[in-house]
C-alpha cells in the first residue's frame, strides 16, 4: 500500500448543467452533449484524485453534487466573483486545521493521473518548492500548488487568456517563491481538444462519451 502524502488536493468544478459548462464546445456539440463531456471529464478527474494517496480531497463546487462524485471528498461551495477570486477562495477554504500544502486542479483534464498528482505534491512536501504550476497547451494552467493560501498570489491574474499561465508564473516568482514546473497538458476547451484527448486516453470515461457522440453524429449524417 502506498504511503499517504500529507497534502490536500482540491478540484474546482461546476456542476455539469447544459448551457453552463463547456460552452466553447458548442458547436460542434449541443449544450446537452457538452455537459455530458464535462461530466465525464469531471468524473475522470475525481476518480484520479480518489485513487491518489493523499491526506485530504476537497471539491470546490459551483452547484450541487451528483452521482458523479465518489466518496472521500469534502465539498465546499465556490465563492467570489471572477475565477481569480474563486481560486483564491478555494485555497483558503480548503486549508483546514491541518495546514497541509495544497494542489488545485480543474475539471477539464481527464488525462490526469494519481502519479501526476503525486509528482506535483512532492516538491511542496519536501520543501524543495513553495509552489508548483502545470502549464496548459492553450497558455493557461491545469494545476497550481501552494504551501499556504495567499490572496495576493491570485487576485488580479487575468484568467482564460493565452497569457494566463505566464502571468500566474510571474506573480509567483515576483513574490519570491520557488516554483516547480509540471508537464504541459491539454485541457478540454474546443472541439479539437476533445478529439485529441479522447485519442490520448481511450480508456477514460471522457473518451467513451466522446466516441458515443461521434458515432451518433456519423449515423445521423448518413
Amino acid at each position: 500500500m502506498r504511503a499517504e502524502l500529507p497534502v490536500t488536493v482540491i478540484v474546482i468544478a461546476k456542476e455539469p448543467v447544459p448551457g453552463k459548462v463547456k460552452t466553447r464546445l458548442t458547436p460542434p456539440f449541443s449544450p446537452a452533449e457538452a455537459a455530458r463531456l464535462a461530466q465525464a471529464a469531471l468524473a475522470d478527474t475525481l476518480h484520479a484524485v480518489a485513487s491518489a494517496p493523499v491526506a485530504r480531497r476537497v471539491l470546490a463546487l459551483d452547484g450541487a453534487p451528483g452521482p458523479w462524485l465518489p466518496p472521500g471528498f469534502e465539498v465546499v461551495a465556490q465563492r467570489g466573483n471572477g475565477l481569480d477570486e474563486r481560486l483564491a477562495a478555494a485555497f483558503a477554504d480548503a486549508h483546514g486545521a491541518e495546514r497541509l500544502p495544497m494542489v488545485l486542479i480543474g475539471m477539464d483534464t481527464p488525462q490526469v493521473t494519481p502519479e501526476l498528482l503525486a509528482d506535483a505534491a512532492f516538491p511542496l512536501i519536501s520543501g524543495e518548492a513553495d509552489a508548483c504550476l502545470g502549464p496548459a497547451a492553450d497558455g493557461g494552467y491545469w494545476l497550481l500548488g501552494l504551501q499556504a493560501p495567499n490572496w495576493s498570489l491570485l487576485h488580479g491574474v487575468p484568467m482564460s487568456r493565452a497569457d494566463t499561465g505566464s502571468a500566474q508564473l510571474r506573480r509567483l516568482r515576483d513574490a519570491g517563491l520557488r516554483v516547480a514546473m509540471l508537464p504541459e497538458l491539454t485541457d478540454v476547451d474546443q472541439g479539437e481538444d476533445a478529439a485529441r484527448l479522447a485519442a490520448e486516453v481511450p480508456q477514460s470515461r471522457f473518451a467513451g462519451v466522446y466516441r458515443q457522440l461521434a458515432q451518433a453524429a456519423t449515423v445521423s449524417a448518413v
